[in-house]
């Protein structure tokens, strides 16, 4: 499946779960119900994915997690929080550049309209 297509998907599906729950709830409640729509929709997720880091010869399972993976190309990392900050899309970029994933998907749940609450994030 074509990148722009499963961002797509991606993003019907986050509409669909912020429209039905609005803003103001854990980032594990619109992790679930977006889980649960994207798997609806066809695709495959892995959540809570974890992610090594990578330093020459040192391997650490030092805990990074990976929000959402989609059909092993898209991150999708969820947040619910005032407004993005620098540090949430310096996450993402190391999070594509630790996995060698060219697309990721900062979402906010916690905005009135999510359109304000997403930043696609190309390495």
């Amino acid at each position: 499946m074509e990148v722009n297509e499963i961002t797509g998907k991606i993003l019907t599906a986050a509409y669909k779960v912020h429209t039905a729950l609005g803003p103001g709830l854990l980032e594990s409640s619109y992790q679930a119900c977006l889980k649960y729509e994207l798997v609806k929709a066809g695709l495959q997720v892995e959540v809570e994915k974890s992610l090594p880091l990578v330093y020459e010869e040192v391997k650490l399972e030092c805990g990074y997690r990976l929000d959402m993976l989609v059909e092993n190309q898209v991150i999708v990392e969820l947040k619910t929080v005032e407004s993005f900050a620098d540090v949430h899309i310096a996450q993402i970029l190391t999070y594509l550049k630790l996995s060698n994933k060219k697309i990721g998907l900062l979402l906010n749940f916690n905005t009135k309209s999510l359109k304000n609450g997403i930043k696609r994030i190309i390495l």
